[in-house]
């Protein structure tokens, strides 16, 4: 669960950025389900998805990744590159991330009531526990058995965090390579409207996890 990206990637509007961090928990078609620029924080979630879907160096973040972990691989590569955002953070945000993670709780609580209750609820963990703590391999480990237990099949979720150590420099060095091209991705959309032609694709479990990717 990718937030911290995605919130990154959101540009300068508010309501954008809510619609962009509450993407995992929306599924389905948007219709007027939410206010116009929510509803485009929401496309924007999606596309940068399927952007990062079709990416080499996301895509070879996966294949370092052991087959065992099957399509969750991509779930895994999300959290691993939000680590390597916070561990990098002053070469894309000139904010400190302390600060930049009081300002956008303000900015996110503001419009709860457009959130999913489940969502909702999980406010004070993602900006309290997670956020804070996905810069140490600790903090992604906790992350993980927390995702683990929300998923109701079996997974290999849990314990994933090793195979963040066992490819670290490579995770890191197509991290570093990726989101210089999300960052202008995630630009060019918000300039040109973000017109809605991207599907959601299914998801792994409704709320919990990314969109179920392709595992190569």
């Amino acid at each position: 669960m990718n937030f911290l990206s995605h919130m990154l990637l959101s540009g300068t509007d508010e309501r954008i950025l809510v619609g962009n961090f509450m993407g995992d928990f929306v599924k389905g078609p948007l219709g007027d389900r939410f206010p116009e620029q929510i509803r485009q924080g929401l496309m924007l979630h999606r596309r940068i998805d399927s952007f990062a879907d079709r990416d080499d160096l996301f895509r070879r973040s996966r294949r370092r990744l052991d087959d065992s972990y099957g399509l969750y691989r991509g779930v895994l590569v999300d959290l691993f590159y939000d680590h390597f955002l916070v561990v990098g953070w002053g070469s894309w945000c000139d904010e400190a991330l302390d600060d930049y993670l009081i300002r956008t709780r303000l900015i996110i609580e503001q419009h709860q009531a457009e959130m999913p209750e489940r969502l909702q609820r999980l406010l004070p963990t993602i900006f309290e526990v997670l956020l804070p703590s996905y810069g140490s391999v600790g903090g992604i480990a906790i992350a993980l058995e927390r995702m683990s237990r929300r998923v109701a099949r079996k997974n290999p979720l849990a314990g994933a965090e090793a195979a963040l150590m066992q490819n670290y420099a490579g995770l890191r060095e197509d991290f570093n390579g990726f989101f210089p091209r999300a960052l202008s991705y995630a630009g060019e959309q918000i300039a040109a409207g973000i017109p809605q032609v991207v599907t959601q694709p299914p998801g792994i479990e409704t709320g919990v996890l990314h969109g179920q990717r392709r595992s190569n």
